[in-house]
């Protein structure tokens, strides 16, 4: 293993979204997570992240941060050299999209960051089970970490992105597409595009999780990045 490793969390998480997948890695890579609250946009966020990331590093990226993955890797696709997405998705907002999150961003304005985390990540995105309750209440935790002027911040971003179907085309580099059985907010349908778009992308999809499988089942999530960090050619 050389380059280092890069994690993007999502919307609302910060680093211990990631917690077993660093504590995993960290004695054989260097590892870090950035977080994409530097901006108003998409494109803002990667620009500010790949000032200080390293000249090359294996990228993997939770839903929002998939799709600032997706942007770094459309600025600056010699600089990745592997990349994961997971419970993400290329598509651009459509206007009736874009307007279902003007709910989150008044409760957020008005003191409910609570049902704003519940809105935008709704439990039944997660796979149910004993440890649900366990991840929403880490959720509302890194949520309060982050601030309701922040998540507003990010929520515009997302409302504003492009559309990365013609990049994902254009990348050559091993590709993980993984996302969770029962997470209705990127279905595995939509795991499935991603895959077709990428060529020799790898796709999969963890039965027992939803929104979050690297909180909901992070045994298994880790060991299917180990996979694509340790494969040397591209998967078929």
């Amino acid at each position: 293993m050389q380059d280092p490793l890069v994690f993007l969390p999502g919307m609302m998480c910060d680093a211990r979204v990631f917690a077993a997948q660093t504590t995993a890695f960290s004695p054989h890579v260097s590892v870090v997570v950035a977080p994409v609250t530097g901006g108003d946009r998409i494109e803002e966020i990667a620009s500010r992240l790949l000032d200080g990331l390293p000249r090359r590093f294996a990228l993997v990226g939770l839903a929002m941060g998939g799709v600032v993955a997706m942007e770094i890797l459309r600025r600056a696709p010699d600089r990745v050299s592997r990349l994961a997405l997971l419970n993400s998705n290329s598509l651009a907002e459509t206007p009736q999209s874009a307007g279902d999150y003007e709910p989150m961003i008044i409760k957020l304005r008005t003191g409910g960051l609570e049902d704003a985390v519940d809105m935008v990540i709704p439990p039944d995105s997660l796979a149910p089970g004993a440890e649900r309750g366990a991840v929403q209440g880490l959720l509302q935790d890194m949520a309060v970490h982050i601030g309701s002027k922040t998540i507003i911040r990010q929520i515009r971003a997302m409302q504003r992105r492009r559309d990365y179907q013609a990049v994902l085309r254009r990348c050559q580099v091993p590709t993980l597409v993984m996302g969770g059985a029962y997470d209705r907010l990127a279905p595995v349908k939509r795991h499935e595009l991603l895959a077709e778009l990428i060529p020799n992308a790898q796709l999969r999809v963890l039965d027992a999780s939803g929104h979050l499988p690297v909180l909901e089942q992070p045994e298994e999530a880790t060991a299917e990045l180990f996979e694509w960090y340790q494969s040397t050619v591209p998967v078929s």
